[in-house]
């Protein structure tokens, strides 16, 4: 697959099994990748399968979940992402 580089900063590109890190590879391509890397992930991996993985993904920031929920026509409420409560813990109220 001929993917932009930068988005797989921190693990080594040419190790990258496209199969096995579907979900891994498809949320770093929506979170910051390219028109043309979402074009490429598309042809590669196809609509549904896209769709599949993004339903399961633990997080998306909210502009990618909007484009998501646009994109795919599925409501927020069906996307795991929205329904778990993140793990940081707000400021103390003194």
């Amino acid at each position: 697959m001929n993917l932009s580089t930068f988005l797989f900063w921190d693990v080594d590109y040419n190790t990258i099994d496209w199969d096995r890190h579907s979900e891994f590879v498809i949320s770093r391509v929506l979170s910051r990748g390219s028109l043309e890397d979402f074009k490429e992930i598309k042809t590669y991996y196809g609509f549904e399968k896209i769709k599949q993985a993004v339903l399961h993904l633990r997080y998306l920031d909210k502009r990618t979940l909007n484009f998501c929920c646009f994109y795919f026509s599925i409501p927020k409420e069906q996307f795991r992402c929205y329904n778990i409560i993140p793990s940081s813990q707000k400021h103390w109220i003194y």
